[in-house]
């Protein structure tokens, strides 16, 4: 019998304006961060270690807390929690100009990232069944992109009045994240029962005692004890996360693109402009490609994603004209909305439902390290060997990406194919 629930809950919708906000006031400061750590003394090679130590912290602490989220059989305190460090790390990196206290703030930044994303996620997946995973997860990126792109544009205003005055953005960047604290206060955990979705069988599997007793005596839970989940995990779920990483290794920091445009001698409003430009087709496009994916199936929706960044990546080096950065970004917008909530979509599906966030939190985790490792020898290449051959070899990389995961596809047993 079909499911009739709501496919846009009270959850959901609260879900993605916390994340719209959040993006506003992350987003204002993303474009200009490469060009405010330059003007700083920070020089292209620390940009990228700094971008991905940042992204490290979070991804350890997303499969810690991921964990602990299914143990502890509650989602909304991560979230909360997690928004309020990303708001007040905003300010924070305006106060002192210090390379130590920099990597402190961005990292306090990264860090509230890494406790709300697989309780977040997670949430989203309580809240919705498999046979409306792309619709949820790609309407909630969109959400979250429109913020991307409101982020972006409210700079760019600023900037007008005020051109190369970086700082006074940082504080700004605070007051759309406090509207974002202010909704997490309207969030409510689901009550575990037994024919509930999502937190239901937590209890009994993941605890083992009665669903009323006090969290103080569950089991303590070990810092790395979510990469158990590995030897656990069906064999699909490993051959996708294992691909996955793989590509991620190869994707760096949306930084890099940027001082792309920057080498080309774009200016600091039209840099912005094309960033706005990407998020716009990101967020239009969210919504409908996760529609798409429920009836095409996510797999292909998420191949076809990585094969568009595998042509952008190979091309970026070589474009010379706004125009062609254009295409580019727009082509990158539609890969982000390809990829980005379908993935996760396919995560969850492939996961039991009182693990959820262990499974997620354990792909954010490993795709984070991967991340700091992409990012930090981005920035070696882009000084050894140059830009257009950094790109390229990405664009290559993820191309044989792309043929592994279309053959593990076509020969598992089935469970990835429709999902």
């Amino acid at each position: 019998m079909p499911d009739k629930r709501k496919i846009f809950t009270r959850t959901v919708l609260l879900v993605s304006f916390v994340s719209l906000f959040t993006d506003v006031a992350s987003e204002m400061l993303y474009p200009i961060m490469p060009v405010y750590l330059k003007s700083i003394g920070f020089s292209v090679m620390l940009i990228g270690i700094l971008e991905g130590v940042a992204e490290a912290t979070a991804g350890i602490s997303k499969g810690y807390f991921g964990h602990l989220s299914d143990v502890w059989q509650k989602r909304v305190p991560f979230v909360r929690w997690g928004y309020i460090l990303s708001a007040i790390s905003k300010p924070l990196m305006a106060i002192f100009t210090f390379p130590v206290w920099i990597f402190f703030a961005r990292t306090l930044d990264r860090f509230g990232k890494g406790i709300r994303t697989s309780a977040r996620d997670a949430m989203l997946s309580d809240e919705t069944t498999k046979e409306h995973k792309g619709k949820v997860f790609g309407f909630h990126r969109s959400m979250d992109t429109i913020g991307a792109a409101i982020g972006p544009i409210l700079a760019l205003i600023y900037l007008y009045f005020y051109p190369g005055q970086y700082k006074w953005m940082f504080f700004i960047a605070f007051f759309p994240g406090l509207i974002a604290i202010t909704l997490t206060f309207l969030l409510k955990d689901r009550v575990a029962k037994s024919t509930g979705i999502g937190v239901d069988k937590i209890q009994d599997q993941s605890i083992g005692t009665s669903p009323h007793q006090p969290l103080s005596t569950s089991p303590k839970v070990g810092f790395f004890s979510y990469l158990k989940y590995w030897k656990k995990a069906s064999p699909d779920f490993r051959y996708l996360v294992s691909g996955l990483l793989v590509f991620t290794l190869f994707n760096s920091s949306d930084a890099f693109l940027l001082l792309a445009l920057k080498e080309q001698h774009l200016s600091d409003t039209l840099m912005i402009g094309v960033y706005i430009f990407y998020n716009l087709v990101y967020a239009l496009f969210s919504y409908p490609i996760g529609a798409l994916a429920d009836k095409i199936g996510l797999k292909t929706m998420l191949i076809t994603g990585l094969l568009l960044f595998s042509i952008v990546y190979s091309c970026m080096g070589f474009a010379t004209s706004l125009f062609m950065f254009g295409i580019l970004f727009f082509f990158y917008g539609i890969y982000a909305a390809c990829t980005e909530g379908i993935s996760k979509a396919l995560l969850s599906n492939l996961a039991d439902k009182s693990e959820t966030a262990t499974a997620i939190g354990f792909y954010n985790s490993a795709a984070s390290i991967c991340t700091m490792i992409a990012s930090s020898l981005a920035g070696i290449f882009w000084f050894t060997i140059g830009p257009k051959v950094m790109f390229l070899i990405s664009g290559i990389a993820v191309f044989l990406v792309v043929c592994y995961l279309a053959f593990v596809f076509r020969t598992t047993n089935g469970k990835v194919v429709k999902q």
